[in-house]
């Protein structure tokens, strides 16, 4: 009986040290929460800053709770599939640019800001390239059969690989952009102390 309680006693003090380590957040998460929230405010049009109330919080806690905010500001950055999206990310941009990070923070930022408006104009390229060319090859079918077919009477759409080629084509672009943004992404974070 005795081994029984001191395996139960270990069992207990166990859950004992656990609960007090879960207990105890750390103050700077505690700050960094405050920042996000203080960001998700400003994301939601419910504040005109995106630290606005920080100046009620100690000093010491104002460093993490702008890394809270930024880590906010920076999951809000995204490929602009649609208008909401878009207008979203130009503000989580433009709230960046206000904390007053360093050069390299503010060139990332302006390299971000590039990135999410050549993204819709490079879609669109892409998707017109996909359409002439299967428009070319419905054409050589039609030639082939001796057909004659008018541009204009040709969708692209409809064709039976459309929809598989145009979603391949937008994987592989929102690849390629979502690694850029992350790069950049990164880097602000590191001039924001995150990394």
């Amino acid at each position: 009986m005795a081994v029984i309680k001191s395996t139960m006693e270990m069992v207990l003090e166990r859950a004992s040290r656990l609960a007090t380590d879960a207990s105890a957040v750390p103050d700077n998460e505690e700050s960094m929460k405050i920042g996000m929230h203080l960001a998700a405010e400003f994301m939601a049009g419910r504040s005109e800053t995106p630290l606005a109330g920080m100046e009620d919080h100690p000093s010491e806690k104002q460093k993490d709770i702008r890394r809270g905010a930024v880590q906010v500001l920076l999951r809000n950055v995204v490929l602009p599939r649609d208008e909401q999206l878009r207008e979203t990310a130009e503000r989580a941009l433009q709230a960046l640019q206000l904390l007053d990070g360093n050069e390299k923070a503010t060139i990332t930022i302006q390299e971000l800001n590039q990135i999410l408006g050549q993204y819709n104009t490079h879609l669109e390229q892409s998707q017109q390239q996909l359409d002439d060319a299967i428009r070319a090859q419905l054409q050589q079918q039609a030639v082939a059969r001796g057909m004659k077919i008018n541009d204009e009477d040709i969708n692209p759409a409809m064709h039976p690989k459309y929809a598989e080629e145009l979603h391949k084509l937008q994987m592989e672009l929102n690849g390629q952009y979502n690694d850029a943004m992350d790069e950049r992404k990164q880097t602000i974070g590191s001039c924001f102390g995150l990394n």
